[in-house]
């Protein structure tokens, strides 16, 4: 049976910051699991392929299953409740509904304080490690027979009906998602003939074979050997070596982008192809619509299927494109010319080395994690390197195992989920209660700060400083990440509130201002927080977007969600710490307030970067502004975005918005007028925030209803529709969402509407 294994880890080739703590692994174990679990696992598996059509992203059971049985919580007390059609929400009620819900969050906690959950659901993502560890020869290294068989679940589970495979998992079938998982198929023991295998094919070629596959596509397959150099759009490594003082330079680019263009442009650079065995030449033969080596790689280069291109180029693009292709590359080929691109890919390949070395090799990400591997092989082609094995040990980091099986997630969202998790206990009312469960979480939050900056002259590889932030995960993964970092100080700041012998210690000040010089440093001159690293570069660069998939990927934006989070901590920390850069702290609130305010919509909403979509900007947007007292009755800008949500608003009380919201750009509801829980919560607190329920609450009872009458037998809530985004096109499964946002909302229902009403 599998094992979720927390905060472990032996072996010379890894190493830690804070002695792993956030690290979530699977292992499995022959001996463990009576016949009784092995049974109900078996049970879960089947019933989501049963469903797979209808939901896609899972519930993430076997982690729930374990951990709840692990912690000893009876969760079939106290008994649920219901709200009758006609009857009125009473606020015994919601108590017992947000006791429910706090008792399952406590069942599901890791033991080293974090809420471990899957981040997952892009299809681009597994594929790439599995085609790194095949031409590497460590596949069956790294991946034991349960492994594969696990990953062919998940594979499978997501195979769309008409064949093929989506950018992400609620997606329609491209040729990115299909060419990639078909030759994941194939890599773990899949015959051609096989149903699903025969399928997809089929998909592939109706479109016109892999030729069509989108520029990152054509990159992966070059790289495995099912396509030519020549055939790509030019990735030339010399960039790295652009003067600071150009418009375009790395330091000006969204820090994803740099980071995955730079192994890609070092493979590029060299024209790696790996090792061409019987199973690449068998899938030359089925992926392409003739034979392999009549194709015309200068034409291929620009084709690509319809269903990929969500992100036109630009004329400017095709421009540049065309003139490196055609004149760049010739020349850059001959000495003495060639001597730049040795240059160039040294210092690429030193920087990938340098990256890896500073994030434990977590990478920043998994598409970076698998591209890293290719060059660092590339380079050497020595699966017993010490940078290779560095790589091996950090695979189970990035799996992540559900019952839809096995497949690799971002790289794991422990501190955000774990510091969102911990407000919404906080927003419950049942502190004294769950001090212990609290008291976990603090101390997670705290080892989680990173302490220290990228090692040596972090600018010159172009990092942000990260001493004081806080990672999307954790602390060995080193990247800094503004909303997290938010959210986290906000934790620290408000149990500092309790007393330490039920909470725990509090964190030391400086860690505090350590944190806030870091939010200073992300606000731009609009007002706005970036993620990563400052904004600022030209907005004309993103015209230079080289890929087909992905919007705003060139350069650092801001975001509302961002923004606002910073305005709720640090008015808190204001509060808290009045003497500490006061003026600076003013400040940083005005601006952003104003941001906020100017970037909403006519239609009175805000769109959401990081979540779906509009409804997840709206509770970011109006809990900002009624941060700073501004509500229905007294802000314009709060009225537009309150008469949007309720325009919203299902019969049932409830919000549904689709995924397609995001690459829309505009609102979508979800078919058949579907409603979707987390979304419901989004709103319920928005509302609420914005001063709703002083002006008519009606829409607050029936959207409370709504989450109670749908809360599980065991305090938990159903698992839906897709709530996460990136780059407006690509979606992410938050499996914890369900469990923390109607338990947050529920809670601040019950405490500033019920309650007051009572007093009144």
């Amino acid at each position: 049976m599998w094992k979720l294994k927390v905060a472990e880890g032996q072996g010379p080739w890894l190493y830690s910051l804070n002695n792993f703590i956030g690290r979530q692994i699977w292992e499995f174990d022959p001996q463990a699991g009576t016949q009784e679990e092995l049974e109900d696992i078996r049970k879960v598996q089947e019933n989501f392929t049963k469903n797979r059509f209808r939901y896609k992203p899972n519930g993430d059971l076997l982690m729930r299953m374990q951990l709840i049985k692990e912690n000893q919580i009876d969760l079939s007390i106290p008994p649920p409740v219901r709200v009758g059609e006609k009857a009125e929400v009473t606020y015994e009620a919601v108590t017992t509904a947000v006791r429910k819900a706090v008792r399952l969050n406590r069942a599901i906690q890791a033991i080293d304080g974090h809420w471990p959950a899957e981040n997952a659901g892009p299809m681009f993502f597994t594929p790439p490690l599995i085609m790194v560890l095949y031409f590497t020869g460590t596949l069956n290294i790294a991946l034991t027979a349960e492994h594969k068989v696990e990953l062919l679940r998940y594979i499978t589970n997501h195979q769309n009906e008409d064949g093929g495979w989506g950018f992400h998992i609620e997606g329609h079938s491209t040729m990115l998602g299909t060419t990639l998982n078909y030759i994941s198929m194939r890599i773990l023991g899949i015959g051609p003939d096989d149903e699903a295998v025969a399928a997809a094919r089929k998909w592939i070629l109706d479109r016109g074979g892999a030729t069509y596959s989108p520029s990152w596509g054509k990159c992966y397959l070059s790289v495995f050997g099912l396509y030519e150099w020549s055939g790509c759009n030019p990735l030339p490594p010399e960039f790295w070596l652009f003067p600071s003082f150009l418009p375009m330079h790395p330091d000006k680019m969204w820090c994803y982008c740099r980071t995955i263009y730079m192994p890609m442009s070092y493979l590029y650079g060299i024209r790696f192809q790996a090792p061409i065995t019987d199973l690449i030449l068998q899938l030359r033969e089925e992926m392409h619509t003739q034979p392999y080596h009549e194709i015309d790689w200068a034409k291929a280069r620009l084709l690509c299927t319809k269903e990929d291109y969500y992100y036109p180029h630009s004329l400017i693009q095709d421009v540049i494109w065309g003139g490196l292709y055609h004149f760049g590359e010739p020349i850059l080929k001959h000495w003495p010319v060639s001597k730049i691109r040795e240059r160039a890919v040294k210092k690429a390949i030193e920087i990938i080395h340098w990256e890896d070395e500073n994030s434990r090799y977590l990478t920043p990400g998994c598409v970076e994690k698998a591209f890293h591997m290719m060059a660092v092989w590339a380079e050497n082609p020595d699966s017993n390197s010490d940078a290779f094995k560095g790589h091996l040990a950090r695979i189970p980091d990035f799996l992540w195992l559900a019952e839809d099986g096995m497949k690799v997630q971002s790289f794991g969202s422990q501190l955000w989920d774990t510091a969102l998790c911990i407000q919404a206990i906080l927003e419950s009312g049942l502190v004294d209660e769950y001090g212990t469960t609290l008291k976990k979480g603090h101390d997670y939050v705290k080892l989680s700060q990173c302490q220290e900056n990228p090692s040596g002259d972090y600018r010159s590889r172009y990092r942000h400083f990260s001493k004081g932030a806080w990672t999307f995960s954790d602390r060995d993964h080193g990247w800094q990440v503004s909303d997290c970092t938010s959210e986290a100080l906000r934790v620290l700041l408000l149990l500092s509130q309790f007393p330490e012998e039920l909470v725990g210690e509090k964190a030391e000040p400086q860690r505090l201002f350590d944190a806030v010089n870091f939010l200073f440093s992300l606000q731009g001159k609009t007002g706005g927080l970036a993620v990563w690293e400052p904004a600022g570069a030209d907005e004309w660069l993103e015209k230079l977007n080289p890929s087909e998939l992905f919007a705003n990927i060139v350069t650092e934006h801001e975001y509302v969600e961002c923004t606002s989070s910073a305005i709720q901590t640090l008015l808190l920390f204001k509060k808290l710490y009045p003497n500490h850069r006061r003026k600076e702290v003013d400040n940083f609130i005005e601006k952003a307030i104003r941001y906020v305010e100017n970037v909403q919509r006519p239609d009175g909403s805000w769109y959401g970067g990081w979540g779906v979509c509009f409804t997840y900007a709206a509770w970011f947007a109006l809990s900002g502004l009624g941060a700073v007292g501004k509500t229905y009755s007294t802000s314009k800008t709060v009225r537009k975005g309150v008469d949007f949500l309720l325009s919203k608003q299902k019969a049932n009380g409830g919000w549904g918005e689709s995924f397609r919201s995001c690459p829309d750009m505009v609102y979508v509801h979800l078919e058949g007028d579907r409603t979707n829980l987390v979304q419901t919560a989004w709103c319920l607190m928005g509302l609420i925030e914005a001063g709703q329920a002083e002006r008519d609450p009606t829409p607050l009872h029936k959207a409370a209803k709504l989450l109670i009458n749908s809360q599980l037998e065991n305090g938990d809530f159903p698992q839906e529709e897709i709530t996460g985004v990136y780059m407006n096109n690509c979606m992410l499964h938050y499996a914890s969402y369900r469990n923390i946002f109607p338990t947050w909302a529920l809670g601040m229902y019950n405490r500033r509407v019920l309650k007051t009403s009572q007093k009144l």
